[in-house]
């Protein structure tokens, strides 16, 4: 679910804005509101980085209901759930993450956004170099 990819990761990372930090960078000037982040989004599936931690991104995405193709990725991705439902299918098994709940999807492990899938999303992934 990167923002560099179509299928179940997002269309595309618009980056990052005001208020972002990386670790070891200068302190964030305020919290960062996300669901008016992700509402400000161009577009469903459209990632925005808010900040770094290492090689790991944290980014916020608005889901649409409609489904994404199958991925995986190299290694292991945190999904939270802020508000809404991301209804999944993991290796082939279909799992429901609900408003608060965290799912962590193992590296190599295939997996698709199911239709239904609403509400904000935030994306915890390591990004490959030149993200």
């Amino acid at each position: 679910m990167d923002g560099t990819k179509t299928g179940t990761g997002t269309a595309g990372d618009t980056g990052a804005g005001t208020g972002t930090r990386s670790a070891g960078g200068p302190a964030a000037a305020e919290p960062l509101a996300l669901a008016e982040v992700a509402a400000a989004l161009p577009g469903a599936w459209r990632s925005r980085v808010l900040g770094r931690v290492g090689p790991t991104a944290v980014k916020v995405a608005r889901m649409d209901g409609l489904p994404l193709a199958e991925e995986s990725h190299p290694t292991a991705e945190a999904l939270l759930v802020l508000d809404g439902l991301l209804a999944l299918e993991v290796a082939g098994e279909p799992v429901s993450v609900r408003a608060g709940e965290l799912f962590l999807v193992p590296a190599g492990t295939p997996h698709r956004v199911r239709p239904g899938s609403t509400g904000t999303l935030l994306i915890v992934e390591a990004e490959a170099a030149g993200s």
